[in-house]
């Protein structure tokens, strides 16, 4: 399909110049999607459809239950809606589907920004990860509500906190931060600029029976991190998992500072031998250059660093071997 009025105008649906992109057509595909996702995942919570990666373009679909949160990014797909909302129906009769049509990748495809209910959707629905329990907020929470993406990498904290005080920044409601305490963590510190999501993290504490070693601090990060560094405060082990300090090429200059300082300042509060988790969700940011600018702020702060491992996004985010945008 083609929208001659954005930068990406083209995108590819089939290779079959006859196909018809009807029920049938999106019931298989979302069936192939369903497939991996029923191999990767013992129950109904993961990223259904992403995009290009599962050849839907334009298309993401994440589950919760019995619940379903679409979003629709592009004016081709936006076309295709109704075909691709009934195959959803048809295939796994939810109970509801929330449109989360408010991204601002639509304002670039002439879209209008607007949500929407079909059957019935719940302010929040409740999600196990890592041992841990969240009410996640389905239509007032960041994009479609949870990060599936990062599940692989959280569950690789685990063994890094036990005993340990965690610095958990851009914590939003504690998908990091409550999971490191209840893998053993002997204190977590959440940072984050939204009063609501703090309130939601602390509501997840309790549900996991760690408030007595959850705090959180609300404010922007980076004054945060300054304040804490005054008061002489260190952790041992400190996530930073901001969002996307570059979302155009044209950001790639003022993004990479953000993230230069942003590792500089958690690296300057971490203890000897500490940890270090550093993430970025940046598409126009490869791995190398995020290992560059992490080495840089640990020249900067007088460290020496070693890698120990690195995470990638969860298999329920697959990659397009073409298309390096989807990684």
């Amino acid at each position: 399909y083609i929208n001659p009025h954005s930068l990406l105008c083209a995108r590819l649906l089939s290779r079959k110049p006859r196909t018809l992109f009807d029920v049938a057509f999106f019931t298989r595909r979302l069936k192939s999607a369903l497939a991996l996702r029923e191999v990767l995942y013992s129950a109904p919570f993961y990223r259904l459809v992403f995009g290009e990666g599962d050849a839907l373009p334009g298309l993401v679909i994440d589950r919760y239950g019995d619940v379903c949160v679409v979003q629709i990014t592009t004016a081709g797909m936006e076309a295709l809606r109704e075909p691709v909302l009934e195959a959803l129906q048809q295939l796994l009769a939810p109970a509801g589907i929330l449109l989360r049509n408010d991204s601002p990748l639509r304002a670039l495809e002439g879209l209008s920004q607007e949500n929407g209910i079909i059957g019935s959707v719940p302010e929040s629905i409740g999600l196990e990860e890592g041992g841990a329990h969240f009410k996640v907020p389905l239509g007032s929470g960041q994009k479609t509500g949870w990060f599936y993406d990062q599940r692989s990498n959280r569950q690789m904290m685990h063994k890094y906190v036990r005993g340990r005080q965690v610095l958990d920044v851009f914590s939003y409601i504690g998908a990091w931060g409550v999971q490191a305490a209840v893998a053993g963590a002997a204190g977590v510190h959440c940072v984050d600029a939204s009063a609501a999501a703090l309130d939601n993290l602390q509501h997840n504490a309790a549900a996991s029976g760690v408030t007595d070693r959850v705090q959180t601090t609300t404010g922007d990060a980076i004054d945060v991190l300054r304040d804490l560094q005054g008061q002489g405060r260190t952790y041992d082990v400190i996530v930073v998992d901001p969002p996307a300090f570059i979302k155009r090429r044209k950001d790639i200059k003022r993004g990479e500072q953000g993230y230069l300082r942003l590792n500089r300042l958690a690296l300057q509060l971490l203890v000897p031998g500490g940890i270090l988790i550093s993430c970025s969700c940046s598409m126009h940011l490869a791995e190398a250059r995020l290992q560059a600018i992490v080495h840089q702020a640990a020249s900067q702060s007088g460290r020496r660093l070693q890698i120990l491992e690195r995470g990638f996004q969860a298999p329920d985010h697959p990659v397009h071997p073409a298309i390096p945008e989807t990684a």
